[in-house]
């Protein structure tokens, strides 16, 4: 299913995708919500890294340590 959502953008912005959107001949839409989605998906995995190295009982080892688990 999808939804209609409206957002203001700053003309340049919008000038760049409508280039885009023609030169490729792929509607802005689609690069919309592919840029959307690959935003969100970044976003998550920086908060869980955030998260994870702001944890208390979280344990950090150096990259020697972590080279030698992973077999490098």
């Amino acid at each position: 299913m999808t939804l209609l959502k409206a957002f203001r953008l700053p003309s340049g912005l919008v000038n760049r995708l409508t280039s885009l959107a023609k030169a490729t001949h792929r509607s802005e839409t689609f690069y919309v919500t592919d840029a959307l989605a690959h935003y969100l998906e970044d976003y998550a995995d920086a908060q869980i890294a955030k998260d994870r190295f702001n944890d208390p009982k979280g344990r950090i080892i150096s990259s020697s340590e972590l080279r030698k688990r992973l077999g490098v």
